[in-house]
This record gives structure tokens, sequence and C-alpha cells, in this order.
């Protein structure tokens, strides 16, 4: 009976030790940013830009807006401001996110240093969609500035 009631008991606390053993945890997985679908920016640098001098730029407005009513949602970027004269080119340069989620622009012009120009200011606005991203929170860049976030699911 002594053998019986010692079995039961150690039945019982190998059942309790099961229920209290530490599950593994699961390790968490690196999600890497991507570009899921790139839109077509007509500021992008050319390959005849080499022959041309960068030129500054001001920027009076930078704004993002999620658009919603496209499918996948993408967001826009409008920028305005004025170009140092009217023989100079607008370029936005985006570049794929990096691994803090950053999406970093550079925005500037571009002149012929060859050609004489009046510098009378240029005013101009522009718009692109910044495409499809991977799951995450991005944050927008413009010349080094903090331009706003958003999220894709």
């Amino acid at each position: 009976m002594k053998r019986v009631h010692f079995l039961v008991i150690t039945v019982f606390l190998s059942a309790c030790a099961a229920l209290r053993a530490p599950t593994p945890t699961s390790t968490p997985t690196t999600v890497i940013p991507l570009i899921l679908l790139v839109e077509e920016n007509p500021y992008r640098p050319q390959l005849e830009d080499t022959s041309l001098s960068i030129a500054g730029i001001e920027l009076t407005s930078i704004n993002l807006l999620e658009r919603f009513d496209l499918d996948p949602f993408r967001v826009q970027l409008r920028l305005s401001g004025s170009l140092p004269s009217v023989c100079n080119e607008l370029r936005i340069e985006v570049a794929p996110p990096n691994e803090n989620f950053q999406v970093v622009m550079e925005v500037y012009s571009l002149a012929n240093p060859n050609i004489r120009c009046e510098h009378v200011l240029q005013q101009f606005e522009a718009s692109i969609l910044l495409g499809v991203y991977s799951t995450g929170r991005y944050t927008v860049w413009v010349n080094e500035g903090l331009v706003g976030d958003f999220i894709m699911y």
C-alpha cells in the first residue's frame, strides 16, 4: 500500500513539474524594409545630369498625403518652392528605405554652367507618389529634415 501511495504522489509531482517547465521563447525576426512597387518619378536624376551643375533650391512647403483612394494605399509628397532661375531643372532623388525605415529624399536643382541665365526666382509645385512599401512605420526625410511618417499594413 505504501508503494501505491508513493507511486501516486510521484505521478502528481511529476505532472506539476511538467506544468511549470519553461516554454521556449520565440526569437524575434528582423523585418527588412522593402519597396514593393516603385512609382514613376518624373524628377529623378537623368544620365545627362553629369554635365550640369548642382544649384540650390528654396522649399516653402512640404506635405505628405496618404492616398487611400489608390489601391494599394500610397503616400504622395507635395513640394512647392522656388528655383534660382528659369534655366534650372528640378530633381527629386528618392532612396530605397534604409534599415531604420527611413525614406531619405534629396531635392535640388541643376543648371547648365555654359548658359548664362538671369537669377530670377522661378516658382514650382511638384508631387510624386512614393510607391508601395512592406509592412512597417516609415519616416520621410527631405534634405536631412524630417517631414513626417506613415504606416504600411
